[in-house]
């Protein structure tokens, strides 16, 4: 998502929509979506939510080389109505919400270089069809999905989009949900990267707090390393629950006194399964 973008550039549709370009791509970059997949389809199992290992047979994306959208999109549109459509980068924010509401979800189509395998600031095709579209093969997720659209879009009314962007991004993006006695990966920043699927796990630096969705609309994040705080979903079931019968306005209006939570603080009321040592974010000054 992005706030600053005015028109869509050049050769972009209105909605920001651009061919794939799928016969453009080279050798060099279907062998890197080879590499960044075949590593983590050994790293996930038994770390990932079994819903994401799912979404990846449904979608064949263990064939090789970068998907096609076309055929990634009939199979997706097979199992929950949603397609993917290929962007130039971020898009403006009413844009992205636009395109949720309506069960289209943007990528980049464009792949890392091969010696940006482990950091790459903005999202490529591995992390948005990876890391976000596997998902969206299962029913309840995909309707939490187009149910943030919606909502995105209401918020956008209330001056709210700064509150609704901290949920997607401890939720879509770095979500970690509940499996009996263990914490499993569902978010697509953590899944589509090998370092921090060990790390949002088994690293003893960060906060691993039970979801309250106020607590998180009020919760700071870092864009520049590792998450210090990993929220906890009971399951996609509750979360789209709790997305489907909260009335946001009065909660947006409740926070507008209330000041931000810092990333690394734990609050007295919080179901906290890991108090971090956030050794790492101190290291990094």
């Amino acid at each position: 998502m992005a706030t600053d973008l005015l028109n869509p550039p050049e050769g972009a549709a209105a909605d920001w929509t651009i061919p794939q370009g799928w016969d453009r791509y080279t050798a060099e970059e279907h062998a890197t979506w080879d590499t960044l997949f075949e590593r983590q389809a050994r790293l996930l199992p038994g770390r990932v939510t079994p819903e994401f290992l799912e979404g990846l047979d449904v979608l064949r994306l263990s064939k090789p080389g970068i998907p096609d959208f076309e055929e990634l999109s009939d199979r997706l549109m097979k199992a929950t109505g949603w397609q993917v459509v290929a962007v130039p980068g971020l898009v403006p924010d009413d844009v992205f919400f636009d395109h949720l509401a309506n069960r289209r979800f943007v990528s980049g189509n464009f792949i890392r270089r091969p010696d940006q395998l482990d950091y790459l600031e903005e999202p490529d095709v591995f992390h948005d069809v990876f890391g976000h579209v596997p998902l969206l093969t299962n029913p309840v997720f995909a309707d939490y999905m187009q149910a943030y659209g919606r909502g995105g879009q209401r918020a956008a009314a209330m001056g709210a989009i700064g509150r609704l962007s901290r949920l997607y991004w401890y939720t879509v993006e770095f979500g970690l949900v509940r499996s009996g006695d263990a914490l499993k990966l569902y978010g697509a920043g953590i899944v589509s990267s090998y370092t921090e699927s060990v790390f949002a796990l088994e690293d003893p630096s960060p906060n691993r707090i039970a979801f309250d969705l106020q607590r998180v609309m009020r919760t700071k994040y870092r864009i520049d390393d590792f998450q210090q705080n990993y929220f906890v979903i009971d399951s996609f079931d509750d979360l789209l629950d709790q997305t489907l019968n909260t009335d946001f306005a009065p909660l947006y209006a409740a926070m507008t006194d209330q000041p931000d939570i810092e990333i690394e603080a734990i609050l007295p009321e919080d179901r906290v399964y890991t108090r971090g040592t956030q050794a790492r974010a101190r290291a990094a000054g």
